[in-house]
């Protein structure tokens, strides 16, 4: 049971002797020959009976401080480290040691759920921005070309077409293991995956190996977790490991994407855009054709000349590189440029919806209204100089900064919001455990550091920021709602208060006399 109380593990798992994956994996202590494990997992919460529960070290506690609680819920043994040894013993429970049991979570679903050898064809998509839209684009895609797919992304996990809620960007190893099992079971012929530069330190895609990965962009994130940029990128780079991933598709468009094609330890191709200019080199170019409110039209141009021209119902010019990147990564795998043409049919668009990333949630009049997930500066500048191009009239942008999160990026979101916009209202986000008025004033001294003409208001209450950013709006107007996306909550001192920005924003247009767009089904 995963912990949004939705089961993902394989209905069919025959279980393996303890001490055979044991052996296998070179565990250390004592490993009764007649212990049956079914399962795995790394959470006491997540524990059914006959699972080998995993106590990894933590940042903030180690595992083993839970193992008699996994004992309690039925588990058969405790793989650990020396330094949870002692605190798994206490248990009674059969007690192995492990030099990375993080990395072994992962070892041993895989060969447990049997993921080992599976016949699913596996994408993984990684990079600062984009990651969720190139997974999207790559399934939608590879479901035109008539394949069953699954997908593991920040906004939810589809399994040959079934949803289930969404937790992390990429899960734990077990989890992840569980469901590319529960994918074969349902007849799933190709997986995308969503994979976050933590997913890698962490280890959660450990024993997972990808067919094709792809790199999308680079840029200020998660500095309070990566002490450097340097060392941020290499944890992403490290998706492009022979060890991981067999080929690569990587967006040259910044220089750490050219850096990463030159260095990247599989074979690689290349894409950029017409917008980085003629002196990038790439094997694939792509250039936007045409652009309107709710779609992007691109043309692709393949190292021999070979062009598809297609179109995206998704905002900017970053839109059509996403496409681009999805499309090359399919080619990677096989197939021919000619079917995936074939397959968008008569429109040559590319039927796809992605939850909160520039959703528009505004009807046919009035302003348009968008609410996306993007919270770095680089998704910010990019986001608003699309929409920029869009906007005969007033652009707007809301936007809150998350609590307990990078706070070193804040004054860049609030300059470039600044900057891109005619009026800046800044509200709450996530504050977390932090005063939620000090996150407020670090992006309002970032925007009047911009000394633009930008119109800055700070209203922390979020329906009420909406409801702010309707007054004396009209038709060509344009209101981007940047942060939440596809959540439904807003994080407080621990606890999630239900809040849906994008039912929010339709609510308020109704009261401001707007016809909404309904949401998607």
């Amino acid at each position: 049971m995963s912990a949004d109380g939705v089961t993902r593990r394989p209905n069919r798992v025959s279980g393996q002797r303890l001490s055979t994956l044991a052996a296998e994996l070179g565990w250390n202590g004592s490993a009764a020959h007649t212990v049956i494990v079914s399962g795995v997992t790394g959470s006491s919460h997540n524990v059914l009976p006959g699972d080998a529960f995993f106590a990894v070290p933590g940042a903030r506690f180690h595992g083993a401080d839970h193992a008699a609680a996994a004992a309690a819920a039925g588990a058969a043994a405790i793989v650990t480290d020396a330094g949870g040894q002692k605190a798994s013993l206490a248990t009674g429970l059969p007690v192995l040691v492990s030099l990375d049991p993080r990395r072994d979570l992962g070892l041993a679903a895989a060969r447990l759920y049997g993921t080992d050898h599976s016949s699913i064809v596996t994408f993984g998509v990684t990079g600062t921005n984009g990651k969720t839209t190139v997974a999207y684009l790559l399934d939608a895609l590879l479901r035109h070309l008539g394949a069953t797919t699954g997908l593991s992304s920040t906004s939810e996990r589809v399994v040959a077409g079934r949803k289930h809620p969404s937790g992390l960007t990429t899960p734990e190893a077990d989890e992840i293991h569980a469901l590319l099992a529960l994918m074969s079971e349902s007849g799933v012929s190709h997986a995308v995956l969503e994979v976050s530069a933590h997913a890698l330190t962490r280890q959660r895609v450990s024993g997972v190996r990808f067919d094709v990965v792809a790199f999308t962009n680079f840029s200020h994130d998660h500095l309070d977790d990566y002490a450097t940029m340097e060392d941020y990128f290499l944890a992403k780079a490290d998706l492009f490991d022979r060890g991981r991933a067999m080929r690569g598709v990587i967006c040259v468009d910044d220089a750490w994407g050219r850096r990463l094609a030159h260095d990247a330890d599989i074979p690689v191709v290349t894409v950029a855009s017409t917008t980085s200019g003629d002196a990038v080199a790439a094997d694939w170019r792509v250039g936007v054709t045409a652009t309107t409110v709710s779609s992007t039209s691109f043309v692709l141009e393949a190292p021999d000349g070979a062009t598809l021209a297609a179109t995206v119902p998704l905002v900017g010019d970053f839109s059509a590189t996403n496409a681009a990147i999805a499309i090359v990564m399919l080619v990677e795998n096989g197939f021919p440029l000619n079917d995936i043409r074939q397959s968008l049919g008569a429109t040559a668009t590319i039927d796809v919806f992605v939850p909160g990333r520039t959703e528009i949630v505004s009807g046919d009049t009035g302003p348009t209204f968008y609410v996306d997930y993007g919270h770095t500066p680089e998704a910010f500048a990019r986001t608003l100089s699309s929409l920029r191009a869009l906007t005969p009239g007033r652009l707007t942008m809301v936007f809150g900064a998350d609590g307990d999160r990078d706070a070193s990026k804040r004054a860049d979101m609030g300059r470039i919001a600044a900057t891109g916009a005619d009026v800046v209202v800044i509200t709450d986000f996530h504050p977390r455990t932090e005063d939620p008025a000090v996150i407020r004033s670090a992006l309002m001294r970032g925007a009047a550091e911009a000394g633009s003409t930008a119109r800055l208001h700070e209203i922390a209450d979020q329906r009420e920021a909406v409801r702010f950013s309707l007054e004396g709006a009209q038709q060509g107007d344009t209101i981007l709602y940047a942060g939440p996306g596809h959540e439904d909550y807003q994080e407080v001192n621990g606890t999630k208060i239900p809040y849906d920005a994008r039912e929010d924003v339709r609510q308020a247009l109704r009261e401001a006399g707007w016809p909404p767009l309904e949401a998607h089904e």
